[in-house]
């Protein structure tokens, strides 16, 4: 699939970020795309852009559905089918993702099991929904976004159980589904996407959707909890007021978004050339493949401290005081 023009994608999680980068190079290129995600106002806003450089002809929807339940999932292909007025698609983008649930022993089940839920069931009842419309057609390709997440887990201090989870499953899936298509559907492929640090509003849309206040809205029962958190983490906080610590918060989410080495403009860019090159492993940023070959030579050490220093001296993590 060389080029997109005139084709049909579906990308979950457009409303910002990859998702919405993914939209507006895709339509650029005349392909038609139906979009969804769980906050209507942000995939509104993705439509809105679209439309702004669609050329004649393209035609944009956009569907407000929760990737975890089943149900919703099914309504929106129903909804594709009806407004595009089709049963094939060319291109599957499942692309949404939260963060949450960090601690399987700590952290309340219920945002375990919702992250868990969006991350990977979001990938699974997607694709088996969408499955055979991508069979239908003469050309399809899958394109699961997962995370270096997915072949490591998490900072020595910092648990990140139900994110890298549903991660690790979603490479284990696509590596299956890479040989299960090759045999069963060869005119389908499959594309494994795995972003190091990208530039994208996930931290602030997972406070969002979890219900949890913006740092200038915590409470001081909340800054206890963080306060805990901390002090597990091995990091002190004692010595640090309410307010600095909340403006702290504030900085590192905001620093995440503007000042990621990659940009969600250039990851879509990255992918997309990955689709045309027909390559099933896409790692985007140096972050990722410095990772990903790290975690191969030292298994043993990867939640070791000595794993950090190792990634430093390879330029990543700089500045990082492990506890």
């Amino acid at each position: 699939m060389k080029n997109f023009k005139g084709k049909l994608a579906v990308i979950t999680g457009a409303g910002t970020g990859m998702g919405r980068e993914l939209a507006l190079q895709l339509v650029s290129e005349g392909c038609n795309v139906a979009i969804c995600d769980i906050f209507a106002d942000n995939m509104n806003e993705t439509r809105k852009l679209c439309e702004e450089i669609a050329p004649s002809g393209t035609l944009i929807t956009a569907h407000e559905c929760d990737v975890s339940v089943e149900a919703q999932v099914v309504d929106f292909c129903d909804v594709v089918k009806r407004q595009h007025e089709t049963e094939s698609i060319n291109l599957l983008f499942n692309n949404a993702g939260v963060g949450g649930g960090g601690s399987f022993i700590k952290d309340d089940r219920d945002e375990w099991d919702k992250t868990f839920g969006v991350c990977w069931f979001g990938v699974y009842y997607c694709t088996r929904v969408f499955l055979p419309l991508l069979i239908a057609g003469p050309e399809g390709h899958i394109i699961n976004v997962s995370s270096m997440n997915g072949f490591w887990a998490c900072l020595p201090f910092m648990p990140q159980t139900a994110y890298s989870s549903a991660k690790f499953a979603i490479k284990g899936f696509s590596e299956g589904l890479l040989v299960d298509l090759r045999m069963n559907a060869p005119h389908v492929k499959v594309s494994l996407v795995m972003p190091g640090h990208v530039g994208t509003s996930i931290m602030f849309n997972s406070n969002r959707m979890h219900g949890h206040p913006s740092p200038s809205d915590m409470t001081a029962e909340d800054m206890a909890e963080v306060r805990e958190g901390l002090k597990r983490a091995g990091v002190p906080a004692d010595d640090i007021g309410d307010e600095e610590l909340k403006a702290g918060m504030q900085q590192q989410m905001d620093d995440f978004r503007n000042n990621a080495p990659v940009t969600a403009t250039q990851a879509a860019t990255i992918i997309l050339d990955g689709v045309r090159d027909e390559r099933w492993r896409i790692l985007v940023g140096e972050d990722a493949k410095v990772l990903d070959r790290l975690v191969r030579e030292y298994p043993e050490e990867a939640y070791e401290p000595s794993f950090i220093e190792r990634m430093q001296a390879e330029g990543y993590f700089g500045g990082m005081d492990l506890p």
